[in-house]
């Protein structure tokens, strides 16, 4: 199941931790951060859980509104615990790590492998160390390019435990699993706030995951890491990442319009932070949308002070909940398609955060129904019009 963050993955480089030098902590090499903040955004009662999360850095460690941080997350003990207990391993065995690094195996479950989420490759791994001896039929029907649907839906919903509970036996060695399960990498989310506000931290905004599958309460391996065992004066390795593709306007004086709904606000609270931090002067306009105005408005106080104090000329807001007719931001984007275009026309630079299977496409459909009414002109012609938007690095896109 995938986790629903405000993750950064449109061709994402490397942060230098300060111009023109190599960064000083990695995804392999990270910076233990203390948290310093992390706070529930989300009203009793909403379907979503969204945290704010502010994390200190270290002098030097710097980013740039668009970027994104990277945290590295471990794998819950209880998880661990009941691996172990399935494989009939204490733990204290030794192993090496991808490194070559000897630690124990309860260290290489904990955090080194990929225990949660299954996937057709460890799948087809796992099913390579059975003895040919001694078959086993339903995992034998679910390896190769011939079986990959069949693998696919197996492995919606389930976790590494799932597979050795229901084809026991097969690990005969703890090493072997370096073999079968991928690493366990770091999770990137958009980050939310300004340097310019905010010089020795970095904050990002995270939904917390967990759902119910195959009989098993289960949660997003990094967003229930934040959600649950991160506590304020805790710790938590983090690095930061560059987006040069998600970018304010070089213009101070352009005008931005950002399409953020749910966590997708992350980046363009930032952007925001820093345009009014920095005294830029060009015209900013923001549709966020959620589901309950009461419960999912995120950020609210913040955004209806920029609003109200102008660094915000206009905040559309869309909860699709508060009504019998769900509304979203696109529909927002149509009902103001004439100054939308007009604002196009003046150059302004248009962003597009959040998710990527169905809100960005949707966007996307309704900008160019935009461009096509405001320039009476066809759906055809709106295409060539944001294709030159792209090319100008007008139209710029962080989905996930």
């Amino acid at each position: 199941m995938m986790e629903a963050m405000s993750l950064v993955s449109e061709q994402v480089e490397t942060v230098s931790a300060s111009a023109g030098h190599a960064a000083k902590y990695t995804r392999n090499n990270p910076y233990i951060s203390t948290v310093l903040v992390n706070e529930l955004l989300t009203g009793e009662g909403s379907e979503k859980e969204t945290r704010h999360v502010d994390l200190s850095l270290e002098a030097g460690m710097t980013y740039t509104p668009g970027d994104a941080v990277g945290i590295v997350p471990e794998n819950r003990e209880s998880e661990v615990a009941e691996v172990l207990k399935a494989l009939g391993y204490t733990g204290d065995e030794r192993v090496l790590d991808h490194y070559k690094v000897e630690i124990s195996f309860h260290e290489a479950l904990r955090t080194r492998l990929a225990i949660g989420k299954l996937t057709r490759g460890a799948v087809n791994q796992y099913a390579k160390l059975v003895d040919p001896a001694h078959k086993i039929e339903a995992l034998s029907l679910m390896v190769g390019p011939e079986h990959k649907a069949r693998a696919e839906e197996y492995c919606w919903g389930r976790e590494f435990i799932d597979l050795i509970k229901e084809f026991p036996g097969v690990i005969t060695a703890p090493q072997q699993l370096f073999t079968v399960l991928s690493r366990l990498t770091p999770r990137m989310y958009s980050i939310a706030s300004s340097q310019a506000m905010h010089a020795d931290s970095v904050q990002t905004t995270v939904r917390v995951i967990r759902y119910d599958s195959h009989g098993r309460e289960r949660q997003g391996l990094c967003s229930g890491h934040l959600g649950e065992r991160a506590p304020v004066g805790g710790t938590m390795p983090i690095f930061l990442h560059a987006n040069g593709n998600f970018r304010l306007p070089e213009d101070t004086t352009a005008p931005v319009i950002m399409i953020g709904p749910g966590t997708g606000i992350a980046p363009f609270r930032s952007f925001l932070e820093e345009r009014q931090a920095t005294g830029q002067k060009g015209d900013n306009w923001l549709f966020f949308g959620d589901q309950r105005e009461q419960l999912d408005f995120l950020y609210k106080e913040q955004l209806q002070g920029m609003h109200k104090d102008g660094v915000l000329t206009h905040l559309d807001l869309a909860f699709s909940r508060d009504q019998a007719k769900k509304i979203y931001v696109q529909d927002r984007m149509q009902e103001k398609a004439a100054e939308l275009y007009k604002w196009l026309e003046r150059g302004a630079f248009f962003y597009v955060c959040g998710d990527a299977t169905r809100m960005a496409k949707d966007v996307e459909t309704a900008l160019l129904d935009v461009i096509a009414k405001g320039s009476n002109g066809t759906l055809e012609h709106a295409a060539e019009y944001l294709e030159t938007m792209k090319k100008q690095k007008r139209y710029q896109r962080d989905v996930y």
